[in-house]
């Protein structure tokens, strides 16, 4: 579940830390670097917890309507559809998802407020009214309302990426790409499973793990050999002037594509390009794709790396 991408861009926010650091220790930064990557994965398991939560929210909501001194006929008889919703029992008895939360505990009780106001959104909803006329909905009517919630309210929510911000500095940068991977969940849920439906693997296999620390190494050790080559091909540039955090992503492009022989340089290219592009500055995407394309013309030519 850890793709490539994110840990491209830990890499370059560690290696970043690590120039800026007096003290360094590649035992230390290997640590870290999978340790947020850790963080990355607690974040998935965070976003599936937060429908439960919302269901526990409306039974909590629906005990309390059904307890008031003169109930209504509506507070009596309450839509039973979310709390009977097929999708999230199966959820909530999902082994996997129960042993990773006595295993690594996380809760949202400290942003109560904020799985209430969602159920709010929800419940005021077109998405929620629709859903709430089925009678009986199928298995996969129950999980095609969630994905679609979850879409709409929980995706791009700028108050959720501000709680999640407060949470933990790590997950700044993988909200987007975990919740891609919540909705990737979603879909691949089949009732036939039950409690047994397989949960994204932290890393798709031990290549992906071997590929991030081999990343890291390799982008720290072989410092001189790539900071030479990018200083010969700023020739309209002041070496010294260059962004360090543009130095950094070249640096690290530079480890990929001279040691993993199975990616294509042009993904290299494209892949730090567009980290430039969010994590630099306006015009760092250009000047790296400029410099970078030059450096893999030139290796290529004399023949020090052999791939497209």
């Amino acid at each position: 579940m850890i793709n490539r991408n994110l840990i491209r861009i830990r890499t370059v926010q560690l290696v970043y830390s690590w120039y800026q650091n007096t003290n360094r220790d590649l035992r230390k930064a290997e640590k870290e670097l999978l340790f947020g990557l850790q963080k990355s994965y607690d974040l998935y398991y965070y976003m599936l917890q937060l429908m439960l939560e919302v269901t526990k929210a409306y039974e909590q909501r629906v005990e309390a309507k059904k307890n008031k001194f003169l109930p209504s006929e509506e507070d009596l008889n309450p839509n039973m559809n979310l709390l009977e919703n097929k999708f999230i029992i199966q959820l909530s008895d999902n082994k996997q998802l129960q042993k990773y939360n006595l295993d690594r505990p996380q809760s949202w009780e400290e942003n109560e407020s904020y799985v209430k106001n969602l159920l709010e959104v929800i419940l005021e909803s077109e998405t929620y009214k629709n859903y709430s006329q089925i009678q009986a909905p199928t298995y996969d009517e129950d999980r095609e309302f969630w994905r679609k919630v979850f879409k709409q309210f929980i995706c791009g929510s700028e108050e959720l990426y501000d709680l999640l911000e407060d949470e933990c500095i790590y997950w700044n940068d993988d909200i987007e790409i975990i919740q891609s991977f919540v909705l990737k969940t979603i879909k691949r849920f089949n009732e036939n499973k039950g409690a047994d439906q397989p949960l994204l693997p932290m890393f798709k296999d031990e290549e992906d793990k071997e590929y991030a620390l081999k990343l890291l190494h390799e982008t720290i050790l072989g410092e001189k050999k790539f900071r030479d080559l990018i200083e010969e091909n700023t020739d309209k540039w002041d070496f010294e002037r260059i962004a360090v955090m543009d130095l950094i992503i070249m640096q690290v492009a530079l480890a990929e594509i001279f040691t993993f022989e199975s990616i294509p340089t042009s993904v290299s290219l494209n892949e730090y390009i567009d980290i430039a592009k969010s994590y630099s500055t306006p015009k760092s995407g250009t000047f790296i794709n400029g410099i970078l394309d030059a450096i893999v013309h030139k290796i290529k030519n004399e023949n020090l790396i052999f791939k497209n």
